[in-house]
């Protein structure tokens, strides 16, 4: 087994490694244009939601914004999304469903300039800021989004604590990741103490295998083309290629991919 799996099979060197890739990753990234960083999801038969002929190229990976963005009302509702990446799902759910405003947060400065760079919308705007300490204010937002992003977090149950703390009363947690095996009991308690009433839960892993499939041969030429070879086990990881460790690990039931749905209580 390469060096970088030995290490991404440690949770804390993970999180410590993934704090480095992201900025590395959006310079490395910048003059592709690449706006996700998520995986991807696909229905069979496909979904089909109609998109525009250049948003074509990405559409797994859309359509995994679409199915979490898609679980409460975000028509004329100020939506918070945390860990936005490069902004491809906040650009997405801004101009399908109309949100009155729509705020993406990122700990990545890097990506944080990518966004207010590529995405110049209406009502859509990017900070920078802490998943575990949000710069807002309490009952900010009506719904906050989080897509494939809080196994990278050192304390999950206080991003929790967070989302709480800045949804308004009746507001909607919209939530999507993933856990190794090892570390889903753990997952499950913090969920279940959560102070947020869970409204839906699936199981999304066999439709995030093919959207992998559907984009694995374009994330391992972009791959192939932009990082040094020492890194690809690490590429191949992130981007959930074939036969890399998240693909293989989704197969054999060794990784728990899923969606949430929360609402916080109006008393």
């Amino acid at each position: 087994m390469p060096v970088i799996d030995h290490l991404l099979a440690n949770q804390t060197l993970r999180k410590a490694i993934w704090k480095l890739w992201y900025p590395y990753l959006t310079r490395k990234l910048h003059a592709e244009g690449v706006v996700f960083l998520n995986y991807a999801y696909e229905t069979d038969p496909p979904m089909g939601i109609p998109l525009a002929p250049e948003e074509e190229p990405d559409r797994a990976c859309v359509q995994l914004y679409h199915l979490v963005g898609a679980q409460a009302e975000l028509r004329g509702k100020d939506v918070l999304e945390v860990s936005c990446g490069h902004g491809g799902g906040a650009s997405y759910l801004t101009r399908t469903f109309a949100p009155a405003t729509y705020t993406g947060l990122d700990l990545n400065p890097a990506g944080i300039a990518f966004c207010q760079q590529h995405h110049q919308i209406a009502g859509l705007d990017f900070v920078r800021g802490d998943a575990q300490h949000l710069p807002f204010a309490n009952g900010s937002f009506d719904v906050l989004i989080n897509v494939e992003a809080s196994h990278c977090y050192p304390d999950f149950p206080r991003f929790l604590s967070e989302v709480a703390r800045v949804l308004r009363p009746g507001g909607h947690f919209l939530y999507a990741d993933f856990r190794f095996r090892d570390s889903i009991p753990e997952w499950d308690q913090v969920i279940a103490a959560c102070p947020l009433t869970i409204t839906n839960t699936q199981d999304i892993g066999a439709g995030v295998i093919r959207g992998m499939e559907q984009n694995s041969a374009r994330s391992q030429a972009l791959m192939d083309r932009k990082l040094p070879k020492f890194l690809h086990g690490l590429g191949r990881d992130f981007a959930g290629v074939k036969g890399s460790r998240v693909y293989n690990a989704l197969l054999d039931g060794g990784l728990s991919y899923r969606s949430y749905h929360f609402v916080k209580p109006s008393f």
